[in-house]
């Protein structure tokens, strides 16, 4: 069932055209997410689906008693309530009905009324045939799994990160066919992360949302919209299979373009030829000429080389000495001791309000330790991206804000890359650099402070949530200088994907300032953890065991059969180590042949659909082997 359908939708402000001609569907049960550069209009495009704004063109159709719910970036609050009123404060009937419950109940318990009571009564009626008592539990509920237990607490008393999962909470709770939300992943803990990816899947209704997180993306999400340079592409499937799809298209394009251009050359040597007799030229000729020429170019995403220099390191970096760091009677850091070295690339990782970034903040300078001490080497040069973005002064323009911080930085060559050329590179063209930072969008101040960093050319890098409001672009490009980066790179960051690519080393927060260090990545810290899980349940269950040993042992009833393999599955558990091998191999040989026919559509095809059909028995495989190793342990076992 289509619930939405959006044609030929523009959206103009001032001079700068955000929508041109769009058009798509929203059908029952999709779960789309929208990517694009920022600047782009993804939120714009959001306020348009949800009402709160008009196009200036183009038509939308609604299908009948289809109810949204929306999320912005930056919700509405009232300061005086309290979290589970905030909660209740949306616009369908049900949420009306609880709140207006909530609201009664405050009343009461501040000044008995007998008219109020029954008052409290009606509406009780009302929530209990409308079965909304449930409603209100699953509130509570995601409350707590947002890390808000206190439901009576003031929405003045929060932080802006606490609000936004108010917000979130009332968005995810309220009854509606279609939910959009806007960078939802943003302020939320690893773990939260994770549940709320939970949530969604098993949701019912329709789903529309921005986000960066491509993890999430590719776990959440059956259909990828993307807004470029102001053309829409929809890709069925999740982020990883819109990478795959896009990668054709960018191919095809590619081909196409280089068509063009010979085109152009042939025409072109035509003209010349006949340029004595311009008066008998063909002019149906002429103009195909003609708009060749002025055709705009299919342009591609180009990889450009953001590899800079940074000054040398010397033997002594940083030099962590038992530093501890408290907060009234909150302890953030508890002895924390760690020499840096030069290849270290540590994501600092745990749940809001732990001290993640109060650690960066001292290593930046910005904060001193309650005890011990930091020594810093001479030949170290901090650069430090912040969450916080209020001292950018909003009446400079972009060139010049990054110009303050140097008007060129030195390549790993020796070459030279102005600050303009350093704009053009993450995604600022000619005409925003002289745009006032007032006029950005929120995401374009980030990536501008985050250039104005890389533009100190430091040799240790501090990033603090530098992927928050990063569109997917940036981030690519910021994840290929930190790949040339030769210097350190310290940060806090939820995204998984990010923490995966850039990180050897994981600095986790694990509650009252005690700060655990793990080598690897995200997932091998993860996985490590998994591990700790499973071992600690053995401990229990052994312990268990040993407290009823003295307890008379009953005697298990014998099995005479044995268990074994089947003929079958002994050879296949004898073979299916170098099959999995064999097949890892066979992967990675189409990948690495895949750019090779970057031009040949059809024969990239071929390669992609085999490679698709490999990774799915190689999925089979992994499979069998988990289930043929642990019979082999339970026979093994049995044997005993």
């Amino acid at each position: 069932m289509n619930l939405m359908t959006l044609e030929n939708i523009g959206k103009s402000y001032s001079e700068k055209i955000l929508l041109e001609n769009i058009s798509f569907g929203i059908n029952e049960g999709e779960k789309i997410g929208i990517i694009g550069v920022n600047g782009t209009g993804k939120s714009t495009l959001l306020k348009i689906i949800a009402g709160s704004e008009e196009p200036d063109k183009g038509t939308i159709t609604k299908a009948n008693r289809v109810r949204i719910e929306y999320l912005p970036q930056n919700p509405d609050y009232d300061e005086t309530i309290t979290i589970l009123e905030q909660v209740f404060k949306g616009t369908s009937d049900e949420m009306k009905l609880l709140g207006e419950y909530q609201d009664t109940l405050e009343k009461i318990n501040t000044n008995y009324d007998d008219n109020l009571n029954k008052k409290l009564l009606s509406l009780q009626e009302k929530i209990d045939a409308l079965n909304l008592w449930d409603l209100e539990s699953e509130a509570k509920s995601v409350l707590s799994k947002l890390g808000l237990n206190d439901f009576n607490q003031k929405i003045k008393e929060l932080s802006g990160g606490q609000r936004k999962r108010v917000s979130l909470a009332s968005a995810l709770i309220t009854p509606c066919e279609l939910l959009i939300l806007d960078e939802p992943t943003n302020h939320l803990d690893n773990d939260t992360i994770d549940w709320l990816e939970e949530y969604l899947n098993s949701r019912k209704g329709s789903l529309l949302m921005i986000t960066h997180d491509r993890y999430f993306l590719d776990r959440v999400t059956n259909r990828i919209i993307e807004l470029d340079k102001g053309r829409l592409f929809s890709y069925d499937g999740n982020y990883s299979s819109f990478l795959e799809k896009k990668m054709e298209r960018l191919a095809l394009e590619s081909s196409m373009e280089e068509k063009r251009q010979n085109l152009i050359k042939t025409e072109l040597a035509w003209v010349r030829r006949g340029a004595k007799a311009r008066t008998t030229k063909q002019k149906a000729r002429l103009q195909r000429f003609d708009d060749l020429v002025n055709k705009n170019p299919i342009s591609t995403d180009d990889k450009m080389d953001i590899s800079v220099g940074s000054s040398r390191l010397g033997n002594k970096i940083i030099e962590i000495h038992n530093i501890s760091k408290r907060f009234d009677d909150k302890t953030v850091i508890d002895n924390l001791e760690y020499t840096l070295a030069r290849t270290d690339r540590i994501g600092i990782i745990g749940k809001n309000g732990l001290g993640k970034s109060t650690l960066i903040k001292i290593l930046d300078g910005q904060l001193k330790p309650d005890s011990g001490h930091i020594e810093i080497g001479e030949t170290v040069k901090i650069g430090c991206f912040t969450q916080d973005d209020s001292h950018m002064n909003t009446e400079m323009r972009a060139i010049d804000y990054v110009k303050e911080a140097s008007d060129y930085i030195e390549t790993s060559d020796g070459s030279k890359i102005t600050a303009s050329q350093m704009c053009e590179r993450f995604l600022f063209n000619g005409t925003m650099q002289y745009t006032l930072i007032g006029k950005l969008s929120g995401g374009e101040r980030r990536r501008l402070h985050l250039l104005r960093t890389l533009m100190m050319a430091p040799n240790v890098l501090l990033l603090d949530e530098p992927t928050n409001d990063l569109d997917i672009e940036t981030l690519n490009r910021l994840e290929d200088y930190l790949d040339e980066f030769r210097g350190i790179v310290i940060t806090v960051s939820h995204d998984r994907y990010f923490l995966d690519r850039i990180c050897n080393k994981v600095f986790a927060y694990e509650g009252n300032g005690k700060i655990h260090i793990y080598t690897g990545n995200y997932s091998d810290y993860q996985l490590y953890r998994e591990i700790q899980g499973i071992e600690f349940e053995e401990s229990q269950k052994n312990t268990k065991n040993e407290s009823v040993d003295s307890e008379p042992k009953k005697e298990k009833p014998k099995n005479d059969k044995k268990l074994k393999f089947t003929y079958n599955e002994q050879r296949e558990f004898d073979t299916i180590d170098s099959d999995i091998e064999k097949l890892e191999q066979k992967i990675e040989s189409l990948e690495e042949i895949t750019s090779k026919y970057a031009t040949d559509f059809t024969k990239l095809q071929e390669i992609l659909d085999e490679k698709a059909s490999l990774e799915k028995e190689l999925e089979h495989k992994y499979e069998r082997w988990e289930y043929l190793n642990n019979l082999s342990e339970e026979i093994n076992a049995s044997k005993n």
